[in-house]
């Protein structure tokens, strides 16, 4: 089982190649601060970011800060300027595998459907195979990049025969807008607007049915942790807490609801596309999140899986000997007791 979001040479050297060997800067143990890296995912997290009651709750001041793909997360983590992010299953998976010392401890979503490969209308691409001699463009190093890769292979396509361009969000959704791509592989907001003009050719669900399936996760520093493990464990409640809302009123998060404004807001995307967007995800709940499955052991499998299928692609240069100690269930079982 893996689960969402072709690693550049250039990324392994000036992201992840550097870390080989040294940590990241220590946490600022003294000071009740923390630095978020977050995406432009819908999810329910935004709703907590919007309450203010993370900061309420621990007297912490956070610094919310948007990036434009797991990559960009994962680099600033390693340079020690953030010190949790959201990143998908493909940049977790590689960063394990350079040794970058942080744990995966929350899966923010089970990608699903909420990914997929879309087609410009009027191209004539109605199947991965016809993406020969055609320009995609996706975010590298995400879990969308990954799946396209896995697609591209099944097809029988090699590098040479697709013009897969590295992408962040808004530039997929300017070059959609120019016509300079024939397709993108990409999430919400923008696949929501891509898909008006184009057509759905896969999804990651469908590749997760044939054992690559992928999901977003909040990483955290090895540093930050052992220094702020009570205020990471108050975060860990109060994202259960979020999710767990959904899943009981998700019916009511409407166009016109206060949660589906603070998404739209911390993301950018048009609140009446929010609740679709919402729907294509899932959201593992706080028993779910320490079973076997997830941080109980699947999502080291799922990272292990992706590192082997990132290395067959010349895309990370070794593998991690052990992917389990990238991932820790503690926090969610500090949070499960009363």
């Amino acid at each position: 089982m893996i689960t969402r979001k072709t690693l550049l040479s250039a990324l392994s050297a000036m992201a992840l190649g550097s870390m080989t060997g040294i940590g990241l800067a220590p946490a600022r143990a003294a000071e009740k601060s923390v630095t978020f890296a977050y995406q432009d995912m819908t999810t329910p997290i935004r709703v907590l970011m919007e309450s203010g009651e993370l900061e309420k709750r621990t007297g912490y001041k956070v610094k919310w800060v948007k990036f434009g793909g797991g990559g960009d997360v994962i680099r600033a983590m390693a340079s020690g300027n953030v010190d949790i992010g959201e990143a998908g299953s493909s940049p977790i998976a590689a960063a394990a595998s350079q040794g970058l010392p942080i744990k995966l401890f929350w899966i923010l979503d089970d990608i699903g459907d909420a990914e997929q490969l879309v087609a410009r209308n009027g191209t004539g691409i109605t199947a991965v195979k016809d993406l020969k001699g055609r320009t995609v463009g996706v975010p590298f190093v995400s879990t969308a990049h990954y799946q396209l890769m896995f697609a591209l292979q099944e097809a029988g396509l090699g590098p040479k025969d697709v013009k897969v361009l590295n992408m962040r969000p808004p530039e997929i959704a300017a070059a959609w807008e120019r016509g300079d791509i024939d397709a993108a592989f990409i999430w919400a907001p923008v696949l929501t607007v891509a898909k008006k003009t184009g057509t759905v050719i896969a999804s990651a669900g469908d590749f997760a049915r044939k054992g690559k399936a992928t999901f977003d996760g909040i990483v955290v520093t090895d540093a930050f942790l052992a220094a702020h493990r009570d205020f990471m464990t108050t975060f860990v409640r109060l994202l259960a807490a979020a999710d767990a809302e959904y899943a009981k009123t998700g019916a009511s998060w409407t166009e016109s609801s206060p949660q589906v404004a603070a998404i739209a807001k911390w993301t950018g995307a048009a609140p009446a596309e929010v609740p679709a967007a919402l729907s294509a995800y899932r959201f593992p709940t706080l028993a779910e999140q320490a079973s076997p499955r997830w941080l109980g052991g699947g999502a080291a499998d799922a990272l292990k899986s992706t590192a082997e299928f990132l290395k067959a692609q010349g895309r990370v240069p070794d593998l991690a000997p052990n992917y389990g100690a990238f991932v820790t269930a503690d926090l969610v079982d500090a949070a499960l007791k009363p």
